[in-house]
């Protein structure tokens, strides 16, 4: 399940589903139009890239969504890296490689 290259997908799993997955996943809160998404998107995509054992799904956000609801996504791109389903790091709208050091932190 690795999207890194698509557009932020509206059909997203259920928050059930994605807490029973195992392995790494990284969710990437967006939408296609959010400015601040398609700034971070070649710094997400550079940092997916050098993680390759990590799936990444990037899940359209917004209202009512019940995915960004779950992990409580104020902002956009948030990225929320699980572990077996379980949250381990997030980032924020990250530009730059400092901006994913949470992120690279709990992979240690």
């Amino acid at each position: 399940m690795s999207q890194h290259d698509a557009s932020y997908q509206a059909a997203a799993p259920e928050p059930a589903a994605v807490a029973a997955r195992p392995g790494l996943l990284l969710l990437d809160f967006g939408t296609d139009w959010c400015g601040h998404c398609m700034a971070a998107r070649a710094a997400v995509d550079d940092w997916v890239h050098a993680h390759a054992g990590i799936d990444h799904l990037r899940v359209e956000d917004g209202r009512g969504r019940p995915l960004g609801r779950a992990y409580r996504v104020k902002l956009w791109p948030t990225l929320v890296l699980l572990r077996d389903g379980e949250e381990i790091a997030r980032a924020v709208r990250p530009r730059a490689a400092p901006d994913f050091e949470p992120l690279d932190a709990a992979l240690r």
